[in-house]
């Protein structure tokens, strides 16, 4: 069937009877972390990034050529191609554009450099500067007792301000600008994709930190810094419908920007929601898959943010396994639909 690659995030450490469901699901494309990358670092906590001067070097950074392909030789092994990695160096300095900030652009090029030599096409990443996205609970009862993960601005507000330089929203617009003045050379070069995730949840700061990646306006700005197609967007579904955006509208209109989709589906707004099951929230998700397929996306689409279903633990809110699959098929069911 043409259209996009039906895909499933996973960690490069071999997870089954996971890895098994997922393939006996059909899907055989994987977007992958890197082992020790800023996104397994900070998948279940709000921590920082390491130190600039912490950057490991050599074949053994995870994001070198030779910690990729050992990673993608691994998954190949289990029936898998790894089409996306949605994980970076360690990139504060990047983002609040503090001193070590060419550092860790020099690791980010030598990331490129490695996806290109080994055809993975696209790199998500983000401008959440010291947590990453953010939830003040992980075990709200939904449809038939299933536990999701929410958010209200009212309780995370309450809490401490995370430890963070002080910067504005200007400067980390400025320090937006200066990475992709300096890595989207590269990515061209590479034959790689980058997709900026918005700010998840969508709103101007979390516990005192800025952020700038939480409208549509901001990413139309984004596009501006750059109208290579290697500037990109990850369209992560969820995070647009609560900023109150028209979201196959918008798909319509970032059009061929758009390398790489989180199919996601919440109910509420950026400062009170839930996330739910795929088939329950305000998203007509019909919709979105038919703006999918007018704008010809060709690229990876994830499942993203699952419920927790019965007889589960609870101790990947998100990500657990009955629920991916739920979601799999769900995405499966109205892809046939629609494509025929």
């Amino acid at each position: 069937m043409s259209g996009f690659r039906l895909a499933e995030f996973l960690s490069p450490r071999p997870q089954h009877p996971l890895w098994e469901l997922v393939r006996q699901a059909g899907v055989s494309d994987v977007v992958a972390i890197l082992r020790g990358g800023e996104q397994e670092q900070r998948m279940f906590a709000a921590l920082a990034g390491r130190r600039a001067t912490d950057l490991p070097t050599g074949d053994t950074a995870p994001w070198s050529e030779a910690s990729i392909a050992r990673d993608q030789a691994t998954f190949a092994k289990e029936g898998f191609s790894v089409v996306a990695i949605e994980d970076t160096v360690p990139m504060d300095r990047i983002r609040l554009g503090l001193p070590g900030r060419d550092r860790e652009i020099d690791a980010v090029v030598q990331q490129l450099d490695a996806m290109g030599n080994l055809g993975i096409g696209v790199l998500c990443y983000n401008w959440m500067a010291v947590s990453s996205w953010s939830r003040t609970a992980i075990n709200i009862a939904t449809r038939g007792g299933a536990l999701v993960t929410g958010f209200q601005h009212s309780v995370a507000a309450a809490r401490p301000e995370l430890p963070h330089p002080q910067v504005d929203r200007e400067t980390m617009w400025e320090a937006l600008s200066y990475f992709l003045d300096a890595v989207i050379p590269a990515a061209e070069r590479a034959g790689v994709r980058l997709g900026m995730h918005p700010d998840d949840p969508p709103i101007p700061q979390l516990r005192g930190v800025p952020r700038i990646m939480g409208s549509a306006d901001a990413f139309r700005q984004l596009l501006a810094i750059s109208q290579s197609r290697a500037n990109g967007i990850t369209f992560c579904q969820g995070n647009f419908a609560l900023m109150d955006a028209d979201v196959p509208s918008l798909i319509h209109e970032f059009g061929d920007r758009i390398p790489f989709v989180h199919f996601r589906n919440v109910r509420g707004t950026a400062s009170d929601f839930v996330e739910t099951f795929h088939d329950d929230g305000q998203l007509d998700m019909a919709a979105c898959l038919r703006a999918y397929r007018d704008i010809g996306f060709d690229g990876p689409l994830r499942p993203d943010h699952v419920p927790t279903m019965a007889g589960e633990s609870n101790d990947r809110p998100g990500y657990e396994t009955l629920g991916r699959l739920f979601a799999l098929g769900y995405i499966q069911g109205l892809r046939h639909a629609i494509e025929g």
